[in-house]
């Protein structure tokens, strides 16, 4: 079933910190995407499936503002929601909070709808439309 805001929770690993004890910046692309591919998930549609109906959707653009730092071992939430549609571009909002509710960044991501055959951008297919907005 499809939802405006999808929700995923991870467990800062020491791994993820940097020297000053901090996740480390460059672990939250990788905590947006997985937000991301449950989200569409959630919607009825996996990035399997996506692919094996010979379509990709590389990311365009990633900005992010951060203002607080997560720390080992805290628990963070990150939330995500599709906020613009356009003809072959996916545009995803993300905002991060810690386990005391704070917010920690602000995200965005636009996703290219690409042919899988020749990599070039297409159209969003109408399936897709389907599933994620019921149109």
């Amino acid at each position: 079933m499809y939802q405006k805001t999808h929700t995923e929770f991870f467990r800062i690993r020491y791994g993820e910190t940097d020297r000053m004890g901090y996740a480390y910046y460059g672990h939250y692309a990788e905590f947006f995407e997985v937000a991301r591919v449950e989200f569409l998930r959630k919607a009825g549609l996996s990035y399997k499936e996506l692919e094996e109906r010979g379509f990709l959707l590389p990311v365009y653009s990633y900005n992010v503002k951060f203002y607080k730092p997560a720390f080992y071992d805290d628990v963070i939430t990150v939330e995500v929601k599709l906020t613009e549609v356009k003809a072959s571009r996916l545009v995803f909002g993300y905002k991060t909070f810690n386990q005391d509710g704070i917010q920690l960044n602000e995200a965005q991501t636009t996703l290219v709808m690409v042919s899988k055959e020749n990599g070039k951008p297409t159209r969003i297919p109408v399936f897709f439309r389907k599933l994620i907005f019921g149109e």
